[in-house]
């Protein structure tokens, strides 16, 4: 499978930039989830790799093949990226069968394809089921209901998936009879002769062309396929139709139409058709979002399972932070059209890049507390939060506060050079969704409505961020708190704990029962109390809160 390059990619309509200024290496047997808020730019993303949408400027590449790159003028078509693409609305054709919408696309294939003996590869797949004519015989008649009779379809399904062949083969072995034979094994030792002389003759056939057989019957010169511009065949559309429904166990629903599917069901199918060309790259933008809570627990563990045994590349596109976080083996997080984080999904979690990434991954959401603090000799911070609680905070690995912030500010006058250089660029066009530092929400009782006053912040002004498992409620808590709000769920209890004014979000697990208005002691354990910068909102480090 292909690794998936983005380079310098920007899309934009007039003004506004979908996405700016891109860069995102998507490694071979990659599931990345393209995650963010509705609008950031997630779906632009994934089009413009698939090929639907023409980035304004940038270059794509699948593979080793240049898709798309826009100083050198190449925009490869979709249907040339040997990509699939599942949408969110199924898009199934409702006049056709299952089996008919699954074979849709492989029927207009016509490229390099190899030359494979299909006769020679049925032959070989009915002498394996042959050489074990009991088995057959047992596959055929679990077909059979009560009132003894044989359900035919029911049976070339089951022996289309024991033997993995096609139902051009299941018919042909089921017209042997063995199942109402007395004596199958010999039934079978005449048909095994006439197969493997049959096989012989083919073997010998492939030789006299100066060519031999590959497992699957490819016609192989000098080691390498022999190919030629074809069509698929009946028998081969056939194979990869009833493959794929056998990946998402929908082979007895062949002959239905989309309408008397379930919605499960109907998604399987999709997949399905997807998988059927077999794509370098699968794509899928937000597959689930019209499934039950239910169903949509069971089809992503169904996709877990697909994307291993597929061995596909694929991208995954959803707002569903839950999704992102169980799918995926790297999440990049975009808002406005920029790539905030990307990075395995515990460590967006746990390391979040700043303040928009800590609160949009995670649930409950993460605690934020603003607070003032200035760094000792030592290396800690002594911090003053909450309207006078006094705190310390040890880094878990030693960091110099004023050099962090040089650092900062170099790199963001660094950016401000760069983008002046390219404003006096021609075609330069001057974003109109203007990049902003993301406004936390800090939880209180009384809220106030928030007018987006400006604030004059200083390197001593911080933000905490908790994540609600830190949060600690003991006998010997440090901090005195009232229990706000209590929601058991059976193995763990979400609360919030009301302190002064102010309210902390905390997860206590196992069958804890709190009352409204009880009296609490709290503090912080652990080490991944997260550290960011006010003024900027970035991530400075990370380490242990203690209090007093």
């Amino acid at each position: 499978m292909p690794k998936i390059e983005l380079t310098h990619v920007t899309k934009r309509w007039d003004k506004f930039y979908a996405v700016d200024d891109l860069n995102l290496t998507i490694e071979d047997n990659a599931f990345v989830t393209l995650l963010g808020p509705s609008g950031c730019g997630k779906t632009t993303t994934l089009r413009m790799i698939a090929g639907l949408e023409t980035p304004t400027s940038g270059r794509i590449t699948i593979g080793d093949k240049v898709v798309f790159d826009s100083a050198a003028g190449i925009n490869v078509p979709p249907n040339k990226r040997k990509v699939g693409f599942l949408f969110q609305n199924y898009a199934l054709w409702p006049n056709m069968t299952v089996y008919q919408n699954i074979s849709f696309g492989l029927t207009n294939i016509r490229e390099e394809l190899p030359r494979i003996d299909l006769e020679a590869r049925k032959t070989a797949a009915l002498i394996r089921a042959l050489k074990r004519p009991d088995d057959v015989v047992k596959t055929i008649q679990e077909c059979v209901d009560k009132k003894g009779k044989l359900d035919e379809n029911k049976a070339h399904i089951k022996l289309i998936d024991r033997y993995e062949i096609s139902i051009y083969t299941a018919k042909e072995l089921m017209g042997y009879k063995l199942h109402e034979s007395m004596e199958p094994a010999t039934i079978a030792a005449a048909k095994l002769a006439e197969l493997e002389k049959a096989l012989a003759a083919a073997k010998q056939k492939c030789e006299a062309e100066g060519c031999a057989f590959s497992e699957d019957y490819t016609y192989l010169k000098n080691g390498k396929p022999v190919t030629s511009v074809r069509k698929l065949s009946k028998e081969e559309i056939d194979l990869s139709v009833r493959r794929v429904a056998r990946i998402v166990k929908i082979g007895m629903f062949m002959d239905r139409y989309p309408a008397e599917l379930s919605g499960g069901q109907q998604q399987r199918v999709a997949i399905a058709r997807t998988l059927a060309p077999e794509p370098a790259v699968l794509f899928m933008d937000e597959p689930l979002s019209n499934l039950d809570a239910k169903l949509r627990l069971e089809m992503r563990s169904e996709l877990q399972r697909l994307h291993l045994e597929t061995g596909s590349t694929f991208v995954y596109v959803t707002h569903d932070q839950m999704e992102a976080m169980t799918l995926a083996t790297r999440i990049c997080l975009i808002e406005n059209g920029v790539l905030q984080q990307y990075d395995a999904p515990l460590d967006v979690y746990g390391q979040p890049n700043n303040t928009f990434v800590a609160d949009f991954v995670g649930n409950p959401a993460i605690n934020f507390i603003e607070a003032r603090g200035t760094q000792g000799a030592d290396g800690s911070l002594a911090l003053t939060f909450f309207d006078g609680v006094r705190a310390a905070f040890a880094p878990k690995a030693p960091i110099s506060l004023a050099e962090w912030y040089a650092q900062a500010d170099a790199q963001d006058e660094a950016r401000r050079q760069l983008m002046a250089e390219k404003a006096t660029q021609k075609g330069y066009v001057e974003k109109g969704n203007k990049d902003t530092v993301f406004r936390y929400h800090v939880a209180k009782v009384d809220e106030e409505e928030d007018f987006g006053d400006e604030v004059e912040l200083t390197d001593e002004d911080l933000v905490i961020g908790v994540r609600p498992e830190f949060l600690r409620i003991s006998e010997d808590g440090a901090l005195e708190g009232e229990i706000y709000s209590a929601m058991p769920t059976g193995m763990e209890t979400t609360v919030k704990v009301r302190v002064g004014e102010f309210l902390l979000t905390g997860v206590v697990f196992g069958g804890v029962l709190y009352q409204i208005g009880q009296k609490v002691r709290l503090d912080f354990r652990g080490e991944d109390i997260i550290l960011f910068s006010r003024r900027n909102g970035r991530l400075i480090t990370q380490g242990r809160l203690t209090i007093g």
